[in-house]
């Protein structure tokens, strides 16, 4: 399903240092109800997810060290992270996140199907994990993704040209 809504103007540029302090708040901002379920004091929301943020940076320079990592800008300003590694067999979002007040928007929207239509042009696959409780999950069905495989608290899904992520021997019954 295609998102009918104009083409916003959205760039990509390379993650630098100087993003730092904001990838964090990014991060932060994305486990925020998480955090408010455990019963964790601010300070101790912060903590542990600023501890969560180098284990995560850690984890993708070290299993996809060839990722394009860029930051999502809208008029401008910062407004999300979008990495996607192109090494592999198929077209891999290992992250993408946007803060609250830019969610909704049509920017993800735009990004992946900027990504789907790269791999039809390749004859590839994307692929990515989500967690099961993420609601970003409805909205990679209604993109077009199909879950492949449970993979414990994460899905793994596809998206191929033909519409369909997987065949029907791949998928999760």
């Amino acid at each position: 399903m295609r998102d009918n809504r104009a083409m916003i103007e959205i760039e990509l540029r390379p993650v630098t240092d100087a993003d730092t302090p904001f990838l964090q708040c990014l991060y932060l901002s994305t486990r925020q109800q998480e955090m408010a379920m455990a019963g964790l004091t601010g300070e101790q929301a912060t903590a542990f997810l600023l501890s969560q943020f180098n284990a995560q940076s850690m984890h993708y320079r070290q299993y996809y060290p060839k990722a394009q990592c860029d930051v999502i800008e809208y008029d401008g300003v910062a407004t999300g992270r979008l990495y996607v590694d192109r090494s592999g067999e198929d077209i891999r979002i290992v992250d993408i996140a946007l803060l609250p007040e830019y969610r909704g928007r049509g920017i993800g929207s735009q990004l992946l199907q900027r990504l789907m239509a790269e791999a039809r042009d390749a004859g590839l696959a994307v692929s990515l994990h989500v967690d099961k409780h993420n609601p970003a999950l409805h909205w990679y069905k209604r993109l077009g993704f199909v879950t492949c495989e449970d993979r414990g608290v994460y899905d793994y899904m596809r998206y191929s040209d033909a519409g369909v992520g997987a065949t029907a021997a791949d998928q999760v019954g």
